[in-house]
């Protein structure tokens, strides 16, 4: 049963006083079987409805009562929470009211409002350029982690299509690159959204763990990446004025390492390899000097080689 559809039926009966089963189905277009069993849901779950038999009947709240709801229509109320969970890690003002609006809700379903708020983390730290369109496949996977459903993934794992059955517990946009924190038969894992193939929801529960939090999952994933992005470490001196082109460009793996020394600043550059750094400082020519280790000055010379060969003529 719908959390955001349930929330509509009482806005409905809100705004009209009085609705019978019909109109509900015919305005949220499901089955008159199903808007009934969605009223009886609403009176189970403690909410003050009553049914009226006979000519002119229908289904009131009683005495007139209302929700903190009012103004929201079936979309809007599963809307607010899943564009406000994200804002509110960071605006404590922001998360103080999302926890009075769930709170707001029928306890039938307030699970599914904060499971909504929960659903996504927005991470703005650059790991690079992106493409600013939302994929079809992560409105596809938010929907299966809000309402609790399994999904077959056919991944490209690289270059070999495997297949998982996972509970998707969380999405996280990083600059434009979504992922999907998952868990498997093995674990906790972490899939690129642009490497599924296809995703197939399924009618199967998922389980999420009951102390999950999707903030500090994706902390971890983060530290995990930056201490493999951080196994190699080069040295090298740059001019002065070209230091803020090359921390832009290389973010939280350029650290300061020195004074300046003629005109020149001693950086430390971080990366998973040698030939990682070297594919990375040889467009610089002689404006960065690459002091070590040897490993990553080898790689340079290899490049060379390989630009003069290929450009020689």
């Amino acid at each position: 049963m719908r959390a955001d559809r349930l929330v509509a039926t009482l806005l409905l009966m809100q705004a009209r006083g009085r609705v019978t089963a019909a109109e509900i189905a015919e305005e949220l277009e499901v089955s008159v079987a199903t808007a009934r069993r969605d009223l009886e849901a609403l009176s189970a779950a403690g909410v003050p409805v009553y049914s009226q038999m006979g000519r002119g009947g229908g289904w009131s709240l009683i005495g007139g009562a209302r929700t903190d709801l009012s103004g929201l229509n079936e979309s809007e109320a599963r809307a607010l929470f899943l564009l406000a969970g994200p804002s509110a890690k960071a605006v404590p003002e922001l998360k103080s009211a999302l926890r009075k609006l769930v709170r707001a809700l029928p306890q039938t379903f307030r699970d599914d409002a904060q499971a909504a708020a929960d659903a996504v983390v927005i991470d703005p730290a650059r790991w690079g350029a992106h493409d600013p369109t939302r994929p079809e496949m992560v409105s596809r996977l938010q929907r299966a982690v809000v309402e609790r459903h399994k999904v077959r993934l056919d991944y490209d794992r690289k270059g070999e299509k495997t297949q998982r059955l996972v509970d998707p517990w969380g999405l996280v946009d990083k600059d434009g690159t979504w992922y999907l924190i998952a868990g498997t038969d093995r674990g906790k894992r972490t899939f690129r959204v642009d490497r599924i193939l296809d995703a197939l929801v399924t009618d199967e529960t998922a389980h999420r763990p009951s102390d999950f939090d999707l903030s500090e999952a994706w902390g971890e994933v983060v530290g995990a990446m930056e201490q493999r992005r951080a196994a190699t470490s080069a040295t090298a001196l740059i001019a002065e004025h070209l230091l803020p082109v090359l921390r832009n460009q290389q973010g939280r793996h350029c650290v300061v390492d020195g004074p300046v020394e003629d005109g020149r600043i001693r950086v430390s550059i971080t990366a998973p390899t040698p030939r990682m750094i070297a594919q990375q400082l040889a467009g610089w020519g002689t404006e960065i000097e690459v002091l070590g280790p040897q490993s990553v000055c080898d790689q340079l010379a290899v490049l060379g080689t390989e630009l003069v060969d290929r450009y020689r003529t």
